[in-house]
């Protein structure tokens, strides 16, 4: 069973830095695309950034465009979320998503999510 375990959230001050990672154990197909969602309280779940493994060809949110990277460790199934010059409204749950293709069909899984708060 495929599993996915952010780590890297925490607290920050506006301006301030963090780096997001996701690690896929139990992989036993070949991991498409993976994502960074995330959801702010009373807010729905939105895309923040993806990478397709493949090509390591990345897109964004506009609302994170120029301060915010994706990159991915296909080596060790590790995708990483860098986020600089954070602003208030980043304070959210960010969720890691994986697109697995294994057996002939494509499976989505998510991660369990980490807090990233904001705050001055």
């Amino acid at each position: 069973q495929v599993q996915l375990v952010e780590s890297g959230g925490g607290l920050v001050q506006p301006g301030g830095s963090l780096r997001l990672s996701c690690t896929v154990s139990g992989l036993t197909g070949s991991i498409s695309t993976m994502s960074w969602y995330r959801q702010a309280p009373g807010n729905q779940r939105e895309l923040v950034a993806v990478i397709t493994s493949a090509t390591g060809s990345a897109n964004y949110a506009d609302s994170v465009k120029g301060r915010f990277t994706i990159s991915g460790d296909n080596a060790n199934n590790t995708v990483y979320l860098q986020m600089n010059n954070l602003k208030f409204q980043g304070t959210a749950v960010y969720y890691c998503y994986a697109r697995v293709y294994s057996g002939g069909y494509y499976w989505a899984s998510w991660g369990q999510g980490t807090q990233v708060t904001v705050s001055s």
